[in-house]
Order: C-alpha cells, then structure tokens, then sequence
C-alpha cells in the first residue's frame, strides 16, 4: 500500500474525470491520499470530494501563503474557525512562498507563525510549503519548535544540510516527481537521509513525474516515486511502500 501525503484533485483540473482518478490511484494501490486545502475557496470542493470517501481522502486544513491578501486577517479567522466544526487530520498547506510575490513577506511570515501556533495548541501536524523561502522558513520553526511541533516538509528539494536540520526539529521529508528529473540534485541528498524520515506525495496535479513529465499529475503516479527511492535506496519496492506509508499513518494519526 502506499499513501499520496499531498493531493490537490479537488481543484477545477479533475472536474471531468475526479471519481475515475481515485479509481486509477485505488487500481495502483494508492489506498489512502492526503488533501492539503489552500484558501476559503477550496474548502468546500475539498470536503465534499472527502466525504464521498471517507476511507480514502483525509482533509487539512490551512491557509496557503500565495493567498495570503489585503483581507488575510479575516481569512485566518474563518480558517480558524473551521476546526470547531469537524475533524481535520493537520494543518496545511502553510508556510511561505517568495517566487511569486515578495510584497507580502511580512504579512505570510505572521500567518505562518499564527498557523503554526494553532498546529502546537492542537496537536496536529503542519505541511510547509517553502518555495524560494527556506530560511524564513527555518527561523519561523526554529522559534516554535518544540515536543508539539511536527508535520512533513512538503516537496523537498534542499541539501543533505537542510535535510538534518528539518529532520532535526521532528519533520518528514515530502519527497514527489521532482525526484525523478534528471538535474533535480535529490539523489544525492536522499543518499544521506534515511529512508525512515521520508513520505511520498504527487502535489497532483502539479510536478508530474518522469515518465509522464510535461502532463497533469495524478495519484496513481506516486508509484514513479517509490520506484526512484527504490532505485536510490537499493530496497525491493515493498520495503519503500511499508516504510513510507507507516512514515505517513503515523504523522497523521490514521489507522491502517
């Protein structure tokens, strides 16, 4: 069995065939898949598709630092407040994000730190976003971290250094498609990194695997991951499967 820890086939990419994507991810033994949410806008689609399969889809909840506006006060509030109305199994996905848009570093370095404050007063784990943002990053975790503080570095593409320190302060490493491109550079990083401290994840439907590089990423492509760690690690395929699934079931604290 493996687990997808970070899926977004809620979003307006899967509107034509989201039921039929499950069922490739299921027919490829991705039995279980994470969903990260990204703003007040997704919530909705995302718990919908969830509640359809419960067994299957397991919901987060956050406020992703690309949509973090003028209005992201109220925004975090109503983010918030959806924790008193259901079960969520995280909190993501949070962090920050300069690649697009560093006009509002201070504002998403505040809503990080709220986020994350949140994540420590509940109990539950964090799913970072980091894009061109590793250091603020770090000095963000490294000011919270602690007993409560744990969660997955999602789409992890550092040095053996910044694994260490990520590792060092309770994260796993999100290891994705990225993996699989030629100069990504992870090879050699995850050489240094045990596989105990890795999860699989596709951030569906963005950064699609080789062989299918270039196309919307799905699920059941996860299994092009396990097949490069098995590749790097020199484990049979079953081995990456049971170690980064139990990896994930207990971060989330999902039964088997």
């Amino acid at each position: 069995m493996l687990i997808d820890t970070h899926c977004h086939i809620y979003l307006e990419e899967f509107a034509q065939d989201r039921e039929e994507t499950l069922l490739r991810a299921i027919d490829a033994d991705i039995q279980k898949i994470i969903f990260p949410n990204i703003d007040r806008s997704t919530i909705d689609p995302m718990l919908s598709f969830c509640d359809t399969h419960p067994d299957r889809c397991f919901p987060l909840m956050g406020l992703h630092p690309t949509s973090v506006d003028e209005n992201y006060k109220q925004e975090l509030d109503y983010i918030e407040q959806q924790f008193s109305q259901r079960k969520y199994y995280g909190i993501g996905e949070i962090g920050i994000d300069l690649y697009w848009d560093q006009s509002r570093k201070k504002e998403q370095i505040e809503v990080f730190h709220h986020q994350v404050k949140l994540a420590k007063a509940l109990k539950l784990p964090i799913v970072i976003h980091s894009r061109n943002s590793y250091p603020e990053v770090l000095e963000v975790l490294e000011k919270e971290a602690g007993d409560v503080l744990f969660g997955i570095f999602h789409s992890f593409t550092g040095t053996s250094q910044e694994a260490h320190q990520i590792i060092q302060l309770g994260f796993k490493l999100g290891i994705n498609g990225i993996v699989t491109f030629k100069n990504s550079g992870l090879t050699e990083t995850l050489n240094e990194v045990p596989l105990e401290n890795i999860v699989i994840e596709t951030d569906s439907p963005y950064l699609t695997p080789v062989p299918h590089r270039g196309k919307r990423n799905e699920p059941s492509y996860v299994r092009f991951v396990a097949k490069k760690l098995s590749d790097i690690y020199h484990r049979p395929l079953s081995d990456i499967a049971a170690i980064t699934t139990n990896n994930a079931l207990r971060v989330f604290a999902i039964d088997q």
